[in-house]
Order: C-alpha cells, then sequence, then structure tokens
C-alpha cells in the first residue's frame, strides 16, 4: 500500500466467500516442523514509517509475524517463510522488478518453496492488489481493475498448483485508509463517505477473485469497521467520530502527524487486528 495523497476525481468513480478452512488440515501429531508462507506488498512485509529506511521499513511486528503465535496452537513448530515485497503489484509479483529474489520474482520464490517443502506448509497468505492503482485519477482505475483480473487469477492458479490441492491459502480484503478524510470538514466527509463505496467495489472484486480459486478470505474491512459510519464513538484529541474513521487513525499511521505520518500503513496494533483476521478465516 502507499501512503495517503490528494484523492482527486478517483474516488468519484466506482469500480465494477468462502467459509473459513481448517488449518489444522496440517497435521502436528507428528511434531514436524511446518510453514506459514507468506506472500504479498508492504502489509505483508510489515511496512511502519518507524522501520528501517534501508530496508524499504519493514518491521518485525506485521501481520504475517503476529499470526505465528496464534497458530502455533495448532502447529508447535511453525515458522514463517516472509516473502511479502513493499510496492509490490499482482504484476510486479509475477514478472519481478521490485524485489531481489534468488528464484526470481516474488511468485517464482514462493513456488519454489512450496514445490521444495510442500509436505511441510501449514498454509499460505496473501495480500496483493492495493498496488495496483498507480494514481488517484480516475485514469488510474480502469487500469487498477484490469490489472487486478488479469493477474490476480493467474498468481493464484500457481500458488494453488504448487502448493497441492490441501494446503489452505487465503487472501484478504483492504481497509480504507480514505477515510481519514473525515476530519477536512464538509467535503472530506463526503469524500469518506464516497471512498467507502470504491473501496467496497475493490473489495468485492478481490473477494471475487479469491472465491473463484476456492480460496477463503480475511474480512479486513470487516474487522476495522470500514463501513460504519452510525456507529459514534469519543477518540481522545479528534472528538466524537463515526467507528470506522476512529479505528482507521487507530489501527494505522494515516491520522498521525508528520514526520511519521499521514502514512496508510497499519500500526502494530493494526497488525494485530489483520493477523485476527487471518485466523478467524483459517479456523484457528
Amino acid at each position: 500500500m502507499r501512503a495517503v495523497t490528494v484523492l482527486g476525481a478517483a474516488l468519484l468513480v466506482l469500480f465494477t466467500a468462502v467459509a473459513p478452512v481448517g488449518a489444522a488440515g496440517r497435521s502436528d501429531s507428528d511434531r514436524t516442523k511446518l510453514y506459514d508462507v507468506s506472500v504479498g506488498d508492504s502489509l505483508a512485509a510489515g511496512v511502519q514509517p518507524i522501520g528501517d529506511p534501508g530496508d524499504l521499513f519493514r518491521t518485525s511486528a506485521g501481520y504475517a509475524e503476529q499470526l505465528v503465535p496464534i497458530a502455533r496452537s495448532s502447529f508447535s513448530k511453525l515458522s514463517l517463510v516472509k516473502l511479502g515485497c513493499p510496492g509490490e503489484t499482482t504484476a510486479t509479483m509475477i514478472d519481478g522488478g521490485i524485489c531481489s529474489y534468488p528464484h526470481g520474482s516474488q511468485l517464482d520464490e514462493a513456488v519454489w518453496f512450496l514445490r521444495s517443502h510442500r509436505p511441510h506448509v501449514a498454509f499460505v497468505t496473501i495480500d496483493i492488489g492495493a498496488n495496483d492503482f498507480p494514481c488517484q485519477d480516475p485514469s488510474c482505475i480502469a487500469a487498477g481493475v484490469a490489472s487486478i483480473e488479469q493477474h490476480l487469477p493467474a498468481i493464484l492458479a500457481t500458488l494453488r498448483d504448487a502448493a497441492g490441492p490441501d494446503v489452505p491459502i487465503v487472501g484478504m480484503t483492504i481497509y480504507n485508509p480514505f477515510l481519514a478524510a473525515w476530519f477536512q470538514g464538509p467535503d472530506g466527509q463526503a469524500t469518506a463517505q464516497l471512498s467507502a463505496a470504491v473501496m467496497g467495489q475493490v473489495n468485492g472484486l478481490l473477494r471475487a477473485n479469491f472465491a473463484a480459486a476456492g480460496m477463503p478470505v480475511a474480512d479486513v474491512d470487516g474487522a476495522f469497521s470500514s463501513n460504519d459510519f452510525t456507529t459514534l464513538v469519543p477518540v481522545p484529541g479528534l472528538g466524537t467520530v463515526p467507528l470506522n474513521v476512529a479505528r482507521i487513525c487507530q489501527w494505522t499511521w494515516v491520522c498521525a502527524p508528520p514526520p511519521l505520518g499521514p502514512d496508510n500503513h497499519a500500526n502494530t496494533e493494526g497488525y494485530s487486528v489483520i493477523a485476527g483476521a487471518f485466523a478467524t478465516a483459517l479456523g484457528l
């Protein structure tokens, strides 16, 4: 995901589930080492503005790291294989060009690992697609949708082929950082409401792709109450605001002042919420 900039006219245009799976399908009865393979973009990499600039702001407090201790209740010897690349799109995940991997692109690396360790993979998590929209101009919307529609099915089919039929592969929906526009007065509040409709369409597209591949989805936008403008809650320093606005400020850096914000990446607490959504989708 990218830091929020000017929303522009794009938010005026709207884009045209699978039950939880039992991750315990991978037996831990023999106490062998098992792997959680995490692929995706900057959220999979645990990026935060407090991260190391020399490592593309990656941290060790992302959702991938926080999911592991939850999953160890089912897989006591679970280890994380973290492959996420900040800035990755569905196209670069296939073709490479952003992050370097020994076996080629991120998808190539994931395929190599899954095939090499197939009997020992507990599950795979993936978030991808947010960076397919390169700007907030209306001309970018159609291109972003087309990119996801072109590349995501191929990514999911390739991961399924490499992992085999029994390894759970779980995607996720995207929270809505544009809700922070709420604090920009009446026009900002209208923009925030429009953004919810836009993000709803984006998440519908992602859900449809994961469902078509027979893969469950971590309901991150639901966990963030992304569409709840009705419930009002007090937020210290911000006043009384809708629940979705409060949560986007609480669980991301989008409402933080400079130099750390505004930045739409999750904070450590937000990544914990995302990890919990994955755990639910996995039936943990």
